[in-house]
């Protein structure tokens, strides 16, 4: 079976980080205000994720990551081995062009938004609408959902944007903004059912670039990241696991101008943030990478648990 689609395995010398998809990143060690964080304490947990099963068939070592930074490869590749030096690329995964994002589920499977990059094709609107799936043992590449009602435009090129995978319901939140603009905030969030595809919630009004599911001693809380302002956003979870009332602001960056592009928990009480600016273009996501940055928030106990930026 490994015979019929018999993977590109190549050396290169890599230094990307296992939590980005290659793009360059500068720090920053700034303070915010104290009455910000209110979600309560975190800790730094495993999410009983895992990587695709069909990768191990090729003895393949960690550290593992996933590279969605076009860069050398179209679509998805996987980095391997000491410094991420070894790559494992199949040619099918570039059919449905660029990715944007992903999120692992429990059985390996990855679930990828798409992205639009640096030119607009006569396909290219189509395949915003669409979320994607790599099954995580034949390693096939398919359409997974398509949400009919996204419909990018020459305007706003980009729809589904951002995904997270809730483990705890075995679901996904996925974000849309193809109905907004620099004046207009339309973008909606959709949970989905992973079992039976079934969007179970639609929540309006926010224009979401980035979500992460973060458990602490107050509740769940899916964490967005702002696409409208330099914001992250934290939505209650209820016992359902749908987004309960209103979102709360939770940290302002900086830069009036940055947009959080991607969140992580990098330790206990402490966040990982990546930000670009973003203006509903393609130019800060296929622009030059030292306009990125990235910040760690850490949980200050002395301040009234307010949230600061730390050094790296």
């Amino acid at each position: 079976m490994i015979g019929r689609w018999l993977p590109i395995i190549v050396s290169t010398v890599a230094t990307i980080s296992l939590f980005t998809t290659a793009y360059i990143f500068k720090s920053s060690n700034i303070s915010i205000e104290e009455d910000k964080f209110k979600i309560g304490n975190f800790q730094m947990e495993r999410r009983g994720v895992r990587y695709p099963k069909f990768l191990y068939r090729f003895n393949i070592k960690h550290p593992i990551a996933i590279d969605l930074s076009q860069q050398r490869f179209k679509g998805i590749a996987f980095l391997f081995g000491k410094g991420l030096r070894y790559s494992i690329h199949h040619r099918a995964w570039e059919r449905f062009d660029y990715f944007g994002s992903y999120t692992l589920d429990r059985e390996g499977n990855i679930y990828l938004t798409p992205m639009p990059f640096i030119s607009i094709k006569p396909t290219t609107f189509n395949l915003q609408k669409n979320i994607y799936r790599l099954d995580s043992r034949s390693g096939k590449l398919s359409i997974w959902r398509v949400i009919d009602e996204v419909s990018p435009s020459s305007t706003n090129p980009f729809g589904i944007r951002a995904i997270e995978y809730d483990i705890d319901n075995n679901r996904l939140w996925v974000s849309a903004i193809d109905r907004s603009d620099y004046h207009h905030q339309r973008g909606r969030l959709y949970l989905i059912d992973i079992e039976s595809r079934e969007i179970l919630q639609r929540f309006e009004g926010y224009d979401i670039l980035s979500l992460k599911m973060v458990k602490t001693d107050r509740g769940r809380y899916l964490l967005g990241g702002s696409a409208r302002e330099n914001i992250i956003y934290a939505f209650r979870i209820d016992g359902a696991g749908l987004i309960e009332g209103d979102a709360e602001e939770l940290i302002r960056l900086y830069d009036a101008n940055e947009r959080a592009i991607k969140i992580s928990i990098s330790g206990d009480n402490r966040l990982k943030v990546k930000s670009i600016p973003f203006l509903y273009n393609l130019i800060a996501e296929t622009g030059d990478g030292s306009i990125r940055k990235t910040y760690t928030f850490k949980l200050n106990h002395s301040s009234q648990n307010s949230m600061e930026f730390s050094p790296q």
